[in-house]
């Protein structure tokens, strides 16, 4: 994308953000507000720019057959998706594969494959509403990876897993990438970017304030940062947070 702008209600949340993503994993960091969210839905076609050029796949994307076109290559998971509730985990993955045009012959496999990549190939049969907040989520990425997508969106995949499950997780968009996808994930946990992508990402104001790999971005950490570790220093520093004063509350 070049001088992207996007915004809702006449309001401006993103504004001359030129972005190229590669295969691999890249990690997009940023607050809340910085503008995430409204660049995953640029990306995903779900709301076309108000200014500025968005190419997808290498061919522009200007209008509708356009978007729908790079859609079937395009794997998307919002913070909050929509699901029929009465659905079964295999009947969701599967109609999502149907609406991104996957082959009706390779459907199913794509499917299946995708439920046993999440761990959720013996829950198959039960139903969406019953899922706790961890399942649900895993079928979300199942519905979004399926059909192996070329690109893919992933916005606060890892909220509600445990840890083991985040490992999996991990291992899995890695493996996705060695396949050749571009996988682009938005996460307020820091240490999920420094342990699975290879480039990150920081996002404030709707600019892209910091790219490099995380070695790059923990090296960036002001002796003085707030954080844990050197990448969420290095992080805090790029957003030009300052740690609390003495008796701040």
């Amino acid at each position: 994308m070049t001088a992207l702008a996007q915004g809702y209600a006449g309001r401006c949340v993103i504004e001359g953000l030129d972005l190229s993503v590669e295969p691999g994993v890249t990690g997009l960091l940023g607050p809340n507000g910085a503008g995430k969210t409204t660049l995953f839905r640029t990306l995903a076609t779900v709301a076309p720019p108000l200014s500025g050029k968005l190419e997808l796949f290498g061919e522009p994307v200007t209008n509708e057959r356009q978007a729908r076109r790079a859609r079937r290559r395009i794997g998307y998971l919002p913070q909050d998706f929509g699901y029929y509730p009465a659905f079964s985990v295999v009947d969701f993955v599967r109609y999502c594969a149907w609406l991104r045009e996957v082959p009706a012959k390779k459907a199913e496999h794509a499917t299946r494959e995708a439920l046993a990549a999440v761990g959720l190939a013996d829950r198959d049969r039960h139903r969406m509403k019953s899922l706790s907040g961890g399942m649900l989520r895993r079928a979300g990425i199942a519905a979004a990876i399926v059909g192996s997508p070329s690109l893919l969106l992933l916005d606060e995949p890892t909220v509600g897993l445990d840890p083991a499950q985040r490992l999996d997780f991990r291992e899995l968009i890695r493996s996705l990438a060695g396949a050749g996808a571009a996988v682009v994930l938005s996460t307020h946990l820091v240490e999920d970017v420094g342990a699975a992508c290879d480039s990150v990402l920081v996002l404030n104001d709707g600019r892209v304030c910091h790219r490099g790999t995380p070695r790059q971005l923990a090296e960036l950490a002001a002796p003085t940062a707030p954080g844990d570790s050197p990448l969420e220093r290095g992080y805090m520093t790029v957003l030009g947070r300052q740690p609390l004063s003495e008796g701040a509350a």
